[in-house]
């Protein structure tokens, strides 16, 4: 099959892509930037791309005609906390222009549980784009989930982070709603086996997990399942703003995503049907198998996708292709370069840089930048990296975000999402000679943004000398 392919940079568009092609389909990947479409090479190769933004104008030509199926995996609760719904209705809708005049059969919609009648903002935005895909000129089917876990989603990881974290918690009131979580690995099995299966057509499934649970006992037996004890005290005095600072601080989530989970989180999740397990032979894994699951790939490092590499988990919004030229005029610099004898060691080590690795030199002060960064609503570096040694254009670095990864060129090119008083870029590249060049470019934003520069340089003496002769000289 011929099959259209949306948010194919995201958590869930990068671990269906794979599956689609083991299972032999011809498949287009549509993103706003085909530069960002985090896949290796042989990938790239089996694949057509074609760059859409469902937000604009509908262009007309952009999606074949003979396309046979397409996946909706458009969402954009992270970007906003006050229009997304609107944003996610307009997608919707330029969707359906964009797949009018092609002679597509079925389109797939991963939505959420709305089985309540007092629904969050962002489950009945969900609801809302049901209604419209319903609309099209094509046989839908739905699945509605509650919370996904699996390595790299956003539940697993603010999850992770609160019980890693913090073995007391004091905790408003939602953590007692009751979810039913469902495996990624489920989710996988649901989407790809509704594929051209007449009897899911014009229909919405709910898709979850075995287990009924509250928040309250996904994080004990989180705890449980890694081997320690933790202690959970609710109190009723949590405002929703309040709750969303709390696991703003304490989790690598932005402050907007954290928003619009904590309103999602008063409402219950909890599925009313098994018709979609019956059709499809599927017995979902428990809430305990999902976890060790999940584990298992971070162990192995075979995380395929983070929802920190999407652009929303930063304050980076804008195409990275325009931030790809570093300016050279009117910005502040400090360069260093140091002659290495073993390039391809050390473009392992600037290919490693961050997350677990860290910076080389001086660790302790980056821990404290990312700290005062998250302080005045910054991404903070508890982000990391998704892969220890492998990186893409357009993945989160910490607080950094990846414009260019070229290993065959030998560059690295980073943007700082941190708050600053301008622009930033951070720059590795090794020349034909065996040069290690390491660029740090700063764009001050008027008198304050040189005030900022001018501040920090015998830091930048210290921490940026120390980390070219780190990366030149680890093993």
């Amino acid at each position: 099959m011929k099959i259209l392919l949306t948010g194919a940079n995201g958590y869930i568009g990068m671990r269906l892509l794979p599956l689609l092609l083991d299972l032999g389909h011809d498949v287009i990947c549509a993103v706003r930037d085909a530069e960002r479409l985090s896949v290796d090479a042989e990938t790239r190769s089996r694949i057509s791309i074609i760059e859409i933004d469902f937000l604009k104008e509908v262009q007309e030509g952009k999606v074949p005609n003979d396309i046979d199926a397409a996946y909706f995996l458009i969402h954009s609760m992270s970007s906003s906390t006050k229009d997304f719904d609107e944003m996610e209705a307009t997608t919707a809708e330029n969707f359906n222009r964009y797949l009018k005049p092609t002679n597509v059969k079925q389109v797939v919609y991963l939505s959420g549980i709305i089985n309540e009648e007092n629904l969050s903002k962002h489950l009945q935005s969900r609801k809302n784009v049901e209604k419209i895909l319903y609309e099209g000129p094509f046989a839908l089917t739905v699945l509605r989930a509650g919370i996904i876990v699996g390595s790299g989603s956003s539940s697993f990881e603010i999850i992770r982070d609160l019980c890693e974290k913090l073995p007391f918690m004091i905790t408003p009131k939602w953590v007692l709603t009751k979810t039913q979580p469902i495996a990624i690995r489920d989710v996988m099995s649901f989407l790809t086996g509704v594929l051209g299966n007449e009897e899911t057509y014009d229909d919405s499934f709910d898709i979850a997990g075995p287990n009924v649970l509250s928040y309250k006992e996904m994080l004990h037996q989180y705890a449980e399942a890694r081997g320690f004890k933790n202690w959970i005290v609710t109190v009723p005095i949590m405002t929703p703003k309040i709750s969303s600072y709390w696991l703003y601080f304490v989790t690598s989530t932005s402050y907007k995503l954290a928003l619009n989970l904590v309103d999602s989180m008063k409402v219950e999740v909890i599925a009313r049907d098994k018709r979609l397990q019956e059709i499809l032979g599927i017995t979902p894994h428990t809430y305990a198998e999902a976890i060790d699951m999940a584990f298992k790939k971070i162990e192995q490092n075979l995380v395929i996708s983070s929802w920190k590499d999407s652009m929303v988990s930063g304050r980076f919004q804008q195409d990275l292709e325009k931030y790809i030229q570093v300016p050279k005029y009117g910005v502040l610099k400090d360069v260093k370069k140091r002659k290495i004898e073993d390039p391809k060691r050390v473009l392992k080590n600037i290919w490693s840089i961050g997350g677990e690795r860290g910076w080389y030199y001086g660790n302790w002060l980056w821990k404290i930048r990312g700290f005062m960064d998250k302080l005045i609503g910054g991404v903070g570096l508890r982000r990391g990296r998704t892969h220890p040694d492998k990186i893409y254009s357009g993945d989160a670095l910490d607080f950094w975000r990846v414009l260019l990864a070229d290993k065959k060129k030998k560059r690295l090119l980073l943007f700082a999402e941190m708050k600053l008083p301008g622009e930033a870029w951070l720059e590795f590249r090794i020349d034909e000679k065996n040069v290690l060049h390491q660029t740090a470019t700063f764009r001050p934003r008027g008198l304050r943004g040189r005030l900022y520069w001018y501040s920090i340089v015998p830091l930048h003496y210290f921490i940026f000398g120390g980390m070219i002769r780190g990366i030149a000289e680890s093993k």
